[in-house]
Formats: C-alpha cells, sequence, structure tokens
C-alpha cells in the first residue's frame, strides 16, 4: 500500500464523510498528532481569513482537504484550484462550490509556472516527508513574482517521521513520509531551495509564514 492507498480510504475518507473525528497520525513513535477534521470541514475561521487576505491573483490550495478555502475564494469570484489525493476531500471541495482535483503536487499540475499564490495550510508543508523537495517542486509551480503562504507547527521542530492515519480505534491507514517544521526551521529550508521569508504572522496559535522566489 501506498500513501495514495491512505488518502483514498480508511480512517481519512470516513472522516471526511462524516465530517468528525477522531482522526490522528500516529508516527512510528506511537505518539499521535491530532488531526483537525472537524475544523477542515467549517467554514474558515479568523486564521483561515488571515491566509485569505495574503492571497493574491491565481490560487493553487496544495493537499485542499475538504475545501474550505477554495470554496472560499471561488465564492469570492477569486480563480483557485486545490489539489488533493484523496476522492472524498475533492468530491467535498466540489459540493462547497471549490474546483478541485485529485492530484499530487509531484504530479504535473495545471498552469505549472504561472500560479500568483500557492497555499500549503494544515501542515501540509510536510507532504512527502521531505520540506526541501516540497518547496523546490513549488518553486516550479508558483510565479518568478508569487508567492507561497505555508502554516508552520507551533514550536520550532524540524523533524522526519513515517506516520499512518488512525481513528483512534483502531483503524489504521497505510504508511507514509510526514514532516513537521517550524518557523525557524522553514527559513532555513527557504533559504537553501531559492525562496526568502517576506512575513510572517500567528492568529488563534496558529503560524503562518509567506515566502516569495528569491533571484535565480
Amino acid at each position: 500500500m501506498t500513501a495514495t492507498t491512505t488518502w483514498r480510504a480508511g480512517p481519512y475518507g470516513a472522516a471526511l464523510r462524516s465530517g468528525r473525528g477522531p482522526l490522528f497520525l500516529r508516527r512510528d513513535d506511537g505518539r499521535l498528532l491530532p488531526l483537525e477534521v472537524e475544523r477542515w470541514c467549517r467554514a474558515p475561521d479568523l486564521a483561515d481569513r488571515s491566509v485569505l487576505a495574503r492571497c493574491r491573483g491565481t490560487v493553487l490550495d496544495v493537499g485542499c482537504g475538504p475545501g474550505r478555502l477554495v470554496a472560499a475564494l471561488a465564492a469570492e469570484g477569486r480563480p483557485a484550484l486545490g489539489i488533493d489525493l484523496s476522492p472524498e476531500a475533492v468530491a467535498r471541495a466540489g459540493r462547497l462550490g471549490g474546483p478541485a482535483l485529485c492530484r499530487s503536487v509531484f504530479e504535473p499540475l495545471p498552469g505549472e509556472g504561472r500560479w500568483d499564490t500557492a497555499l500549503l495550510i494544515d501542515g501540509n508543508i510536510g507532504i512527502g516527508g521531505d520540506p526541501a523537495a516540497l518547496l523546490r517542486r513549488l518553486r516550479q509551480v508558483v510565479s518568478r513574482s508569487g508567492r507561497l503562504v505555508a502554516e508552520c507547527a507551533p514550536a520550532d521542530v524540524d523533524e522526519r517521521c513515517e506516520v499512518r492515519v488512525a481513528d483512534g480505534r483502531g483503524g489504521l491507514g497505510a504508511p507514509f513520509p510526514w514532516a513537521r517544521v517550524g518557523p525557524r526551521p522553514l527559513a532555513r529550508h527557504a533559504a537553501a531551495t531559492g525562496w526568502r521569508v517576506t512575513d510572517h504572522w500567528s492568529v488563534s496559535d496558529r503560524r503562518f509564514t509567506t515566502l516569495t522566489p528569491g533571484a535565480d
């Protein structure tokens, strides 16, 4: 089984269908990292709105989940697209009016090199378990005058681990690599991959960073 399989079925899909948890990332050391399914399935909160206010032009939401951000952008008439590995997430985004594709960020994407804003929210800097590789990939996706808005871990962690999606009742998805990155480690990864930090802020204990492409 693969990471793609995890997002297509199992506890994650079931949680999105119901709109509620509990749901966790279970690390290989047994530690559980809570996933905020209920928040993901609600309308954007104050912290989300601070992200939406920083979106410019065309917006690609990487790992859009059930689509609250891309739907909010679409409702305002702003050009946006979500991508996610979960068909359930993509379907739910569509029902909210948010255009979304079932696609990995590491696969070919529409409009590569022309997106004005890319989003990595709800811990999605961890996608693939290699933040530097993800940031290098997004340099190919975002325009030279664009930006990347990433949500960081609340502490200055910089860790890689293998995780499974778990429902706390014995249901487990397939293992896949993940990462957690705080603001200062993210700044170091950004500098090493051709980005520069242009903004950093916190709302409701959530921390965000805006990156823009540096000089080639």
